[in-house]
């Protein structure tokens, strides 16, 4: 029951009630936190896609040539320097470019 705190209506007093949707809430818990890693990588690709781009590669490019040129970034990093750091991210661009 104390688990089932903050629930609406009879979720969060009726025994069974209760411990059902406790039950349900630990297995979307579990589900989830393996669908945050891939919803993250997701939108770090769309970042890197976006800021490739606009330097006029496509991301399978970029990402191909990053790995070739032996830059050890990873997908995290780059969507970050893509997002707030433009400049940095145009110098990445330039080294794998050449």
């Amino acid at each position: 029951m104390k688990m089932a705190k903050g629930y609406f209506g009879r979720r969060k007093n009726v025994w069974t009630v209760a411990k059902n949707a406790v039950e349900k809430g630990l297995q979307y818990q579990y589900r989830d936190r393996k669908n945050k890693k891939r919803n993250f990588r997701t939108l770090w690709i769309q970042r890197i896609n976006a800021g490739a781009r606009l330097h006029g590669m496509s991301y399978s490019a970029f990402m191909g040539a990053v790995k070739s040129s032996g830059i050890e970034l990873n997908r995290k990093v780059l969507a970050d320097l893509a997002m707030n750091h433009p400049d940095a991210f145009k110098a990445v661009v330039d080294k794998v470019k050449k």
